[in-house]
């Protein structure tokens, strides 16, 4: 039987390079025509957040970034390459992000034209609207291009002059840490005080009330229901307290409002305090689509509300359902018991949505059971924020930016105290050579003997 000769060294060589250039140029193919990248870093600082793509879904035109900033010097080292990275990231779900640099010392005209202030400032532009940044992150970018995202230059007055909680206050019952976030969206804010404007402005596109401390003259009362007559929006936020000459606005929307707070076991078993009340039940609305926070909700008041053929009426977040409304003040330091002779078993409606046409417009009104939820002692527990937001994005008929606010970046820093780092430096530097140089002396030793 004759044997196959086998092929010289040399062509199995030579057939065996093609190959492998074959595949590789098949793999480079693959690559540019169908590029996919993961991110395994534990922060995932080399991707973007859910809320921040699906801020991006919401700019269907291009985005301009503009950076001044100097080229790199011994300060700030490359400035510019790290800018450029994180850019490329948001890039990569928007290719029609455009970023272009300026050299503040090189073209100073530049940067009087933008009014830029500072080395390192930039310009983020979208659809003849720009927003300048002094510090660039997931969360303050992101913010800025939802901000950016709302089509209309809409104007939110809040009712002052009564010792109302001001958009723009900051202490800690006041709502503006709420206000700043609705700043960055987009809109504009005033106070308004209707002893002195003759009526609500047109040009309001919602008005928010807040409660009063002061009673309110029925004159403005007035105005505040012809701005309701007219078909005006409204966020009203209603502490468990006296309406205060409200009265006939609570009437006219068919509300029922019941004495006392709400009591709340399950915030007691989770060790908050026994005048809070928890929520993670959201009857399906629009501005609560696909929200699953929890939202927190401080010295919060029952909405009831009565049948009617005018309104339209959607519960929008429902709380306490082993809970009750308490008309007696809570002594400090006691566990409140429910009282079955006075007190309001749950659940309870704790914000809810009217609709109606009016001169062929919709009309949108949001009640909420107390201000406390977006007071800045409060907005920052688990998705008040966003729920704020997400009522006043709906309020103004900018529903399809009706996402969650993207968060900042999760810090997985290890910091290490003076001590720690001498301990680890040692180890690393002396210790561990020792110890192996050790290992290999004694396994020279044995292999000699």
């Amino acid at each position: 039987m004759k044997l196959l000769r086998q092929p010289p060294l040399l062509l199995k060589n030579i057939i065996f390079t093609l190959l492998l250039l074959a595949v590789a140029i098949a793999l480079y193919q693959l690559a540019a025509r169908y590029p996919t990248q993961w991110d395994v870093t534990q922060a995932k600082l080399n991707s973007l957040g859910e809320n921040s793509i699906e801020v991006l879904k919401r700019l269907p035109g291009e985005v301009t970034i503009t950076v001044y900033i100097t080229e790199q010097d011994v300060k700030q080292s490359d400035m510019r390459r790290l800018i450029r990275e994180f850019i490329a990231i948001y890039q990569r779900y928007k290719s029609d992000i455009t970023l272009t640099f300026v050299d503040p010392v090189k073209e100073p005209e530049a940067m009087r034209k933008a009014s830029i202030q500072n080395n390192g400032e930039m310009v983020v532009e979208y659809s003849g609207r720009n927003v300048h940044l002094s510090s660039l992150n997931e969360q303050t970018l992101s913010s800025a291009l939802l901000g950016l995202a709302h089509s209309k230059d809409e104007l939110l007055m809040y009712l002052d002059g009564h010792g109302e909680r001001k958009l723009n206050g900051v202490a800690n019952h006041d709502l503006g840490e709420f206000g700043k976030k609705l700043l960055q969206n987009g809109f504009r804010i005033s106070s308004l005080n209707l002893i002195i404007a003759p009526d609500v402005p047109s040009n309001a596109g919602l008005l928010v009330l807040t409660h009063p401390q002061g009673q309110l003259l029925s004159g403005e009362v007035d105005k505040i229901l012809r701005h309701l007559d007219n078909g005006g929006n409204l966020l009203w936020l209603i502490d468990a307290e006296p309406l205060r000459g409200l009265e006939p606005v609570a009437e006219k929307l068919g509300l029922l409002l019941t004495p006392g707070i709400i009591i709340d076991p399950a915030a007691q078993d989770m060790n908050a305090p026994a005048n809070w009340t928890l929520s993670a039940s959201y009857p399906i609305h629009p501005v609560t689509n696909n929200f699953n926070l929890i939202s927190v909700f401080p010295y919060a008041r029952s909405l009831a509300r009565e049948e009617s053929s005018v309104w339209q009426r959607h519960v929008i977040v429902e709380a306490a359902p082993r809970g009750w409304v308490s008309r007696t003040p809570l002594k400090l330091g006691s566990k409140p018991r429910f009282d079955k002779n006075h007190d309001i078993p749950g659940p309870f409606s704790l914000a809810i949505a009217l609709q109606r046409t009016v001169n062929d417009k919709e009309q949108r009104i949001v009640v909420v059971g107390g201000a406390s939820f977006l007071a800045n002692a409060y907005s920052g527990n688990g998705g008040n924020m966003d729920l704020g937001i997400n009522m006043v994005n709906w309020l103004t008929n900018e529903e399809a930016l009706i996402v969650t606010q993207p968060r900042a970046n999760k810090d997985d820093m290890i910091t290490f105290s003076s001590r720690a780092l001498t301990i680890i430096s040692v180890g690393l530097v002396i210790a561990l050579p020792l110890l192996l140089l050790t290992i290999a002396g004694i396994i020279w030793w044995r292999r000699r003997n």
